[in-house]
């Protein structure tokens, strides 16, 4: 076990060397002066030199690449050239806004997916079955934005039970903090919830046709006993694995989500950032973005030993 999160930890680390180091091809080695790229079209030559000096742009290749990664490993993305404010100090404020989205939204969404998932296998072909199909085909169907704004009119207006937008820490309010982000936390699971759900429903009946299962059901076992203990174990690795992507996705930033509800998170800073062509900030959501997706990917590696025995740990 050891061993195996030992070659899952050093993979990990392969990818995102790979992906700082294509980061630092794009913005840096692509360009005749990426001073100028970062600094925008409306910077003076004095401002390009002093950008020169401080990102050690007048260095070879190598020796900007080897700064380049050093910096990264310490969390120093530079400055805004926008703004004029370090990179770290907007990841920071943006960040624990994406994170209480993300869980919040991802916890919903699971849970949500795995009752209706395994409610619908157990009563397959029933009208249980087809009410939730069809509840899933809308949720699927329905675009995020469509979603938000209709929950925002009729919890805020017609019915004005939560607040409309912002964002209060979750230090300084709890319950605050629960009530800003309930919408946006059933706006972010409708759709993904309902991927959850086709998803554990289709694993859980694939897995309840197996000999084990009908050898469970002729020992007299209860049915209960036999879907969560031996079937939904089994049944789960699928729903993991696109657990593991959509969750490391969630935390690189929910932009529709964020900018429909006003959530200053990660989403925000990435659009403000593009529209603006602030690109420390870019790079900064970018390199993030690959750490939270290869973080998730590890956890499911590690997660699949526990719910299935079968998944040999190479």
């Amino acid at each position: 076990m050891i061993r195996f999160v030992v070659r899952r930890v050093l993979t990990s680390g392969l990818v995102l060397w790979i992906v700082t180091t294509c980061v630092f091809i794009l913005f840096f080695a692509t360009s005749r002066d990426p001073a100028a790229r970062f600094a925008g079209k409306m910077a003076t030559p004095q401002t390009l030199a002093l950008l020169r000096h401080r990102m050690g742009l007048d260095d070879p290749i190598p020796v900007q690449y080897w700064h380049f990664l050093t910096r990264t490993l310490e969390g120093d993305f530079g400055y805004s050239y926008v703004t004029r404010t370090p990179v770290g100090d907007l990841i920071k404020e943006a960040l624990p806004v994406t994170v209480s989205l993300a869980v919040g939204g991802c916890a919903l969404w699971l849970l949500v997916g795995l009752v209706c998932g395994v409610a619908s296998a157990r009563r397959a072909h029933t009208l249980l079955d087809r009410g939730i199909a069809v509840t899933v085909l809308l949720g699927i169907s329905v675009p995020a934005f469509i979603a938000a704004m209709t929950l925002l009119y009729l919890f805020t207006a017609a019915l004005p039970v939560f607040p409309q937008s912002g964002y209060v820490p979750i230090a300084q309010n709890p319950v605050r903090w629960c009530e800003h982000l309930i919408l946006p936390w059933a706006t972010f699971a409708i759709a993904q919830a309902a991927v959850y759900t086709r998803l554990t429903r289709g694993a859980l009946l694939d897995v309840l046709g197996e000999d084990y299962i009908r050898t469970a059901r002729a020992k007299g076992l209860a049915e209960g006993h036999i879907i969560f203990r031996h079937g939904l174990r089994a049944a789960l690795t699928p729903v993991v694995t696109q657990f593991g992507i959509d969750a490391g996705m969630a935390l690189s930033g929910a932009l529709v989500t964020e900018s429909v509800f006003g959530l200053p998170g990660l989403g925000q800073l990435t659009t403000r950032s593009m529209i603006s062509g602030d690109l420390p900030v870019i790079m900064a959501v970018v390199l993030l973005g690959a750490f939270f997706t290869v973080l998730a990917n590890l956890a499911v590696d590690i997660i699949y030993c526990f719910l299935d025995p079968r998944v040999h740990p190479a």
